[in-house]
């Protein structure tokens, strides 16, 4: 058995969901689900997101990239959110439209007047 079937199995085992539960929620057929955790087949790079997301954990995790399961990430620095750690393609080729940005900006700046304590925190 692969790290990808035996993680997609672990992981649905410890949400409690039968394989026709979690192939509903993919939005694919039970038997393409099972193909996958009896390592028949893999499944392509949008549904590998789709079923990190699904699982709440990353892409590496579930290829044996990494042991951790968490999908909680940090920048290298630890300092910024980067669309790598969203486990997911930047939209837009890279550069968002200006309202895009405004609007950004205004959710990180309402977060952060909603909680001014996570500023300039050292960890």
């Amino acid at each position: 058995m692969s790290t990808f079937s035996q993680r997609i199995k672990n992981l649905r085992d410890s949400k409690g969901w039968s394989k026709s539960k979690t192939a509903q929620m993919l939005g694919v057929s039970a038997q393409r689900y099972s193909n996958w955790e009896y390592d028949l087949h893999e499944p392509d790079y949008e549904m590998l997101n789709q079923i990190a997301a699904l699982f709440e954990t990353t892409t590496d995790y579930l290829t044996g990239k990494s042991d951790n399961p968490s999908s909680e990430s940090t920048a290298k620095d630890g300092t910024a959110l980067t669309w790598s750690d969203l486990d997911m393609p930047m939209p837009y080729g890279g550069k968002l439209p200006g309202e895009l940005k405004s609007t950004y900006a205004d959710i990180a700046k309402g977060y952060f007047k909603r909680h001014p304590e996570m500023l300039n925190k050292d960890e």
